[in-house]
């Protein structure tokens, strides 16, 4: 039987396949660009989207208030509580609970 066993170059070669194919594999999931850096910035994102609604329904509460204490819309009702609240009035006919 003649066997020959496999040259140096041969398994250098493959050696060097498999090592380049496991750092690949591990950058591709570890990396910075990778797999479990993605699902992070998705999860970042979707958190980052839900606190922009948020801020955006406040912005709109703010709008609609400056609007309705504006010098072209007066809505009295809201610039009573606003006098009661920052001036601490209250009405004749209201008792005051401590």
């Amino acid at each position: 039987m003649n066997r020959k066993r496999p040259t140096l170059g041969a398994i250098l070669y493959f050696a060097i396949c498999f090592s380049l194919g496991v750092y690949f594999t591990f950058a591709a999931v570890q990396g910075d660009y990778g797999l479990f850096q993605r699902l992070q910035i998705q999860a970042e994102k979707a958190e980052l989207q839900d606190d922009l609604k948020t801020y955006q329904i406040a912005v709109a509460e703010l709008e609609n208030k400056t609007r309705r204490l504006s010098d072209t819309y007066l809505d009295l009702d809201l610039l009573d509580e606003q006098a009661r609240e920052i001036l601490g009035m209250v009405r004749a006919d209201e008792i005051v609970i401590p």
